[in-house]
């Protein structure tokens, strides 16, 4: 594969890295508001491609068309997220919930856990693209965690999920990218998977921890450090061991079998009963786990639980039943665009469909069946007009525009964003830049970063695989690193990343109802980042060096 010959400079190099610095100054000293700090970083981006990367207006205006396809994309997931939350909000299921779920356990630090680390990563094992943090947000709200704390909870804390989630499709994505013209991987795909997995384990038991933490402080920690480590170890190294024989699987077991394994935990009395000799809880608005309230809900707690069984329902008959994925996946929508090139030789051939959407199995698909399904069973039950005399009533539609138009604006800019960079030849002056003036050793320290970058850009973890796999492997190649270890940093850091991409902080907060309030999340969750980071980064030397 032939590199082009992007300017690999200091100047180059402190331009091409500044919308992202400015995007992070903008959103967290500053405090600006995601739809407001976005237009700024794209604008910046296409001011440094047009001046500093011989990027024609031509090649400028084919990325902003691939980002706002790109954006389409997640937007698919936030709008009918959106509209799953409004059906079921409205029907009184979170009320139900809030207070049925006291039956479980009336440990509340249980409970947070339970969803906010279990439940959204069983969700990413199937579903991912946002769906874990559509769905969990409001379930942490409903069981008391102030709204900027449940959007901090649902990002970070299924974020080890993401390499391996989706039924795979970041571990093949890297594979994809890595292999040669015959589609050959020259290292040993095993070894890559396990060490992949190994390194997640970071990411696995401090994003369990950090929930802790900002749950209670250290008073917490003290309490739950044994459902950290016993979960931790059936999410990461279930993960790990089975990516030896099915790493497209491995997630979404090692998940399953957590979430079997929340019963007996429930049972053991420290997690049963209600959580004491905790002085402080900064993430809680108000107790109501076990708490009394003498008015009955409207629906069962069964009841209340319909969307999360539905949702698991729909997404696995269609991705596990290959007839019907068959059927399903033939749909496949994407949109044509020309070749463009830089003056640098940063070059995109022409596509005849720019990443299709396969739309009949797209997440989005199944969170509007699942919606589908729970408005026609609740509707049939009289949910809404006997929570519409307890609560008022809201109309749906104003609800749904009124949240979905201002995610929306920010999502398209951050993606829009990331193709420009892509294009121009700014990430591979990034990457090369790091590449050109470390040493072997500090190289693989630093890989991760390049994987949490790209997760920064695109919210995704298979994308940053696609940008960035290919680079990882060739600078390992050239500085006799382990590519197999090199490759398990790109996974790690395609994960952890997610914590702090802006498009996923934007999704949390309009489903929260915060709107504008990013800045308060990414404060919350980038010191944990920065801390993955620096422990992914020694593992990874560990490796490159065994």
């Amino acid at each position: 594969m032939d590199t082009p010959q992007v300017p690999v400079d200091i100047l180059h190099w402190v331009v091409a890295v500044l919308p992202i610095i400015v995007l992070l100054v903008l959103l967290v000293p500053l405090r600006w508001r995601a739809p407001e700090a976005a237009p700024v970083a794209m604008f910046v981006a296409a001011i440094v491609a047009l001046v500093f990367f011989k990027t024609p207006w031509h090649t400028l205006t084919v990325a902003g068309g691939k980002g706002v396809w790109d954006a389409i994309f997640i937007l698919y997931v936030i709008w009918p997220a959106l509209m799953l939350y409004q059906v079921t909000k409205q029907a009184g299921a979170y009320d139900a919930l809030r207070k049925g779920i006291s039956r479980f356990s009336r440990n509340e630090l249980f409970i947070i856990l339970a969803l906010a680390w279990v439940f959204s990563s069983f969700l990413q094992g199937i579903a991912g693209f946002g769906a874990p943090v559509a769905v969990v947000v409001p379930l942490l709200i409903a069981v008391g965690v102030k709204p900027v704390y449940s959007v901090a909870f649902g990002v970070l804390a299924h974020a080890w999920a993401r390499f391996f989630g989706t039924l795979g499709v970041g571990w093949l994505a890297t594979l994809r990218v890595t292999a040669d013209e015959a589609g050959h991987n020259h290292f040993d795909v095993t070894r890559a998977a396990v060490e992949s997995g190994g390194l997640i384990l970071i990411s696995c038991y401090l994003g369990g921890a950090l929930v802790v933490y900002l749950y209670g402080r250290w008073a917490a920690v003290k309490h739950a450090w044994p459902l950290i480590l016993i979960l931790g170890t059936i999410l990461g190294v279930g993960q790990m061991l089975t990516a030896i024989f099915s790493p497209e699987l491995s997630t979404f077991l090692a998940a399953a079998v957590a979430l079997v394994a929340l019963y007996p935990l429930s049972r053991w009395r420290r997690y049963r009963d209600p959580i004491t000799g905790i002085p402080e809880r900064p993430a809680m608005a108000e107790s109501v786990i076990g708490s009394a309230d003498e008015t009955a809900p409207v629906m069962s707690l069964g009841w209340s639980c319909l969307p999360y069984i539905v949702l698991p329902v729909v997404t696995l008959s269609a991705l596990l039943i290959d007839p019907l994925n068959d059927q399903l996946s033939k749909w496949r929508v994407g949109l044509p665009f020309p070749d463009v090139t830089t003056g640098y030789g940063v070059t995109n051939a022409a596509v005849d469909k720019y990443s299709p959407i396969t739309v009949l199995t797209h997440p989005g698909t199944m969170l509007l069946v699942t919606t589908a399904v729970v408005w026609i069973v609740y509707r049939a039950r009289g949910y809404y007009s006997a929570w519409g005399r307890v609560a008022g009533t809201e109309r749906l539609g104003l609800a749904l525009l009124t949240d979905a138009i201002p995610a929306s604006v920010p999502v398209i800019c951050f993606l829009v964003t990331s193709r420009i960079l892509d294009h121009s030849g700014q990430t591979l002056t990034i990457a090369h830049g790091i590449a050109d003036v470390a040493p072997p050793d500090l190289y693989a320290f630093v890989a991760s970063v390049l994987g949490a970058l790209g997760a920064f850009m695109t919210s995704s973890s298979t994308a940053s695989n696609v940008l960035f796999g290919r680079v990882q492997y060739d600078v390992a190649t050239l500085h006799a690193l382990s590519p197999t270890a090199i490759i398990a940093a790109q996974a790690a850091g395609s994960a952890y990343g997610n914590a702090i991409a802006p498009a996923n902080i934007v999704l949390g907060t309009s489903i929260a109802g915060i709107k504008g309030q990013e800045g308060a999340v990414l404060r919350l969750t980038i010191g944990w980042t920065a801390v993955v980071l620096v422990l992914t980064g020694i593992a990874t030397v560990v490796l490159v060096n065994v």
